[in-house]
């Protein structure tokens, strides 16, 4: 929810200002979260390491874990905003054919950089907080972020209070001091939560080589997976725009919609690489399918009540996104699409947790790369080879679904990850 709810209220927002601020900001933000997902993807990572110490009662390891983790998530943010910070430019110009949208997706992407270092911070703690189960302080700094977020995407967004009228380029800063404010919420809790003494974090006692190169051999094919991941779903969105900028606005839009509809698998995937790690971590690795059972039968019924609401009313939830009746009108059908792939996700995200919280990442990773194949081919082939309508391309969700759930399942069946350790 943290990251995703800035992509919820920009699109909320700027969906008030045109189609071309609209698809902008989903090429922009999506080309963002790829970058963003290499820091989420070292966190899960780090949070498999803490969960397992975690279970395995060796608390005074946990903090060193964190403060390793920090030593590579810092250079990686520095290293990632030059990068992109140089070449985006040339990048976006090379694939998307819309000057517009290119011109604009730049804009967004050129101020929204500057919230690396804080997101990529954000993700160290998080992955503290969820690794040993305390995941309340997660809810206060999603809470002021959002706030944070809703606050100056109005104020910057529309020029209200005094406040310039910057568009896109207002919605890309409102972000980068929200996940500033996120950032400083948690080190502020983190130096006064007494409940943490025994972990030692921020002492930066010393410098292990070894546990250094062991956070990075579990977290980096996690890296590698989210990054794949995103990164294939921003080739989806460059695809799709070859259809058009409206095609490309009712995308963004649906997006929007399945992010909000995603934020409990999200929330069960990660709370499963935590159970998982703790479960082995206290030897009893035969339960691991009984709690994988239970955490997906919350996942999908979480899942279904979400869809059954939005589904209520689902004009009522565009409108939310736009004032548009064109739009609302063309992205219902995707809504009805992406409702019912939600349910497959529902239990393939929990399954495919189930493998990275064994500590076998780079079974997952492999199994990432697969799908992830699969699914772009699946999508060029349709919109390169037929006439299809934004609906037929999102279809690609249900196959991605199952493939995850299936592979996931078989994998876990076969017991090859057990006597892993991290």
């Amino acid at each position: 929810m943290a990251q995703n709810i800035i992509t919820v209220t920009d699109t909320a927002f700027l969906g008030r200002v045109g189609e071309v601020a609209l698809g902008a900001s989903a090429i922009g933000g999506i080309f963002y979260l790829a970058i963003a997902m290499l820091g989420w993807g070292f966190g899960i990572g780090t949070q498999i390491i803490i969960s397992r110490r975690y279970g395995e009662k060796k608390l005074s390891e946990i903090g060193l874990v964190v403060e390793h983790s920090l030593y590579f998530l810092i250079p990686l943010a520095i290293l990632m905003f030059i990068l992109i910070f140089l070449v985006s430019g040339e990048f976006l110009g090379f694939v998307l054919k819309s000057e517009d949208i290119q011109s604009a997706s730049n804009e967004y992407l050129q101020y929204r950089l500057f919230g690396i270092l804080f997101a990529y911070l954000n993700m160290a703690f998080r992955a503290l907080y969820i690794g040993i189960g305390r995941t309340k302080v997660i809810s206060w700094t999603t809470i002021v972020m959002a706030v944070v977020n809703v606050l100056f995407d109005y104020l910057l967004i529309f020029g209200k209070f005094g406040f310039p009228e910057l568009g896109i380029k207002g919605a890309a800063i409102a972000s980068v001091m929200a996940e500033f404010a996120a950032m400083l919420t948690f080190i502020i809790y983190i130096r006064l939560d007494k409940k943490l003494i025994p972990f030692r974090i921020f002492k930066f006692q010393f410098f292990s080589k070894r546990l250094y190169f062991r956070i990075i051999k579990v977290a980096s094919p996690m890296m590698l997976q989210n990054f794949f991941s995103i990164g294939v779903w921003f080739l989806f969105f460059v695809l799709v725009e070859s259809l058009g900028e409206h095609a490309l606005a009712i995308s963004n839009i649906i997006r929007s919609v399945y992010v909000v509809i995603m934020l409990p698998i999200w929330g069960f995937s990660s709370a499963t690489n935590t159970l998982i790690g703790w479960v082995i971590g206290q030897g009893r690795e035969d339960e691991v399918m009984r709690v994988l059972k239970k955490v997906i039968n919350l996942s999908f019924f979480s899942v279904l009540l979400l869809i059954g609401l939005i589904l209520i009313a689902p004009e009522k939830v565009l409108s939310i996104y736009t004032n548009n009746m064109l739009l609302i009108r063309d992205a219902l059908p995707v809504l009805y699409v992406v409702s019912g792939s939600a349910l497959f996700i529902a239990v393939g995200f929990i399954l495919f947790s189930g493998v990275s919280g064994t500590g076998k990442t780079n079974v997952s990773l492999a199994l990432e790369i697969g799908i992830l194949s699969i699914y772009l081919a699946y999508s060029y082939s349709l919109i390169k080879f037929f006439d299809i309508t934004v609906a037929q391309i999102w279809t690609v969700e249900y196959i991605y679904g199952g493939l995850l759930a299936v592979l996931s399942y078989l994998y876990l069946r076969s017991g090859r990850w057990k006597g892993h350790g991290v």
